[in-house]
């Protein structure tokens, strides 16, 4: 699920896509009856959905912060309410959401997106008291930096010879979701990279 539909095109054919904007709170229920109905109660949510805003506490505007917040913390709040009932109907599954390494340390020149993913990694652990007595698991991944063009265009070398590479994230991800990893629920996983 992705608001961005060419982003979508880049995925193999086989993998079932939607063109939605999950900061609409009526957006995610939508999506998870429609995945319940036609192929069952979802066992695992993965919430990559971010966005990401340079901006220090003295500059940063309204409109920046309301944007962080609604995609990098609401989204993740109106997804989880939308997969709980399903996953309690299954008996239990997996949610995962990405956060960052800001979101746990301090780190200037970033205010908007900081807030936005430390409220993002409150959620995680409230939803995993909330959550885990039904079965259903919530964790995170926490990387520093990603090591993709857009990231590349933006931060210097010095910067990106310490970025992960989305590939290594998706690992941690899978872990995550899997059986190994079952007695692992309200974990925040640091992926700070070399």
């Amino acid at each position: 699920v992705d608001r961005n539909e060419a982003a979508l095109r880049e995925l193999p054919g086989d993998i079932r896509s939607e063109v939605a904007d999950t900061t609409d709170p009526a957006v995610p229920a939508a999506l998870m009856a429609g995945i319940a109905k036609d192929i069952g109660p979802p066992a695992v949510l993965v919430n990559t959905i971010g966005a990401f805003e340079l901006g220090d506490a003295l500059a940063v505007t309204p409109d920046a912060f309301r944007r962080m917040m609604d995609v990098n913390a609401a989204a993740a709040l109106w997804l989880s309410q939308a997969v709980a009932p399903h996953m309690r109907q299954r008996g239990g599954g997996a949610i995962v959401h990405v956060t960052a390494r800001p979101a746990l340390e301090p780190t200037p020149g970033m205010v908007a997106y900081s807030l936005s993913k430390a409220a993002l990694v409150h959620l995680i652990r409230i939803l995993d008291v909330e959550l885990r007595p039904g079965g259903i698991r919530v964790n995170a991944v926490a990387p520093q930096l990603l090591d993709t063009a857009a990231n590349r265009a933006v931060f210097p070398p010095e910067a990106m010879a310490h970025a992960v590479t989305p590939e290594v994230i998706a690992g941690l991800i899978a872990f995550l979701v899997s059986e190994a990893a079952d007695p692992v629920s309200g974990a925040i996983l640091p992926a700070y990279g070399g």
